[in-house]
């Protein structure tokens, strides 16, 4: 996987996520999500064969991450999370980019993810970098019942 190359600890660093970074991931879940996942589900995450997370990291501080399983030759991503402070910086194009240089050196032919349809700011990330709304999942969300977008990126089109 190519990451970002660093000459100074002020540089973003995109990398494989590791169990030592739970605790920050954790914060990052609940200053992000209103349905934040446990310790225990990032626990299991980072022992499944099928899913990489990739977290970024500026001067030592974990201020993203992201992540996806490998199903078959298709990539589901889970999650995307950039810190309030760090957003409109283009992290979240970054961390969405690597998983993308990531499938396309794994194999996998498409991505896939569910998205608010009140997220216009992540949909229009997505949008960027060529996923498409092609479906929608009614009552997705089970805090306030709002539908997902399903959105899907093939890589060999």
């Amino acid at each position: 996987m190519t990451m970002m190359e660093h000459d100074n600890t002020s540089q973003p660093v995109v990398r494989i996520m590791e169990y030592k970074d739970i605790d920050s991931i954790l914060d990052l879940e609940h200053k992000c999500f209103s349905l934040p996942w446990s310790k225990g589900m990032f626990e299991d995450e980072l022992v499944n064969p099928n899913a990489i997370y990739l977290v970024l990291e500026i001067s030592g501080r974990i201020c993203g991450y992201a992540g996806m399983w490998k199903i078959i030759n298709e990539g589901h991503i889970t999650n995307v999370a950039v810190h309030p402070d760090y957003r409109r910086k283009g992290y979240g194009t970054l961390l969405i980019k690597s998983l993308i240089q990531y499938a396309m050196d794994n194999g996998i032919e498409a991505l896939t993810l569910e998205v608010r349809v009140s997220n216009t700011a992540a949909i229009s990330l997505y949008e960027s970098l060529g996923f498409r709304v092609e479906g929608r999942r009614k009552r997705y969300y089970s805090d306030n019942n709002e539908d997902a977008y399903i959105m899907w990126l093939f890589l060999n089109q």
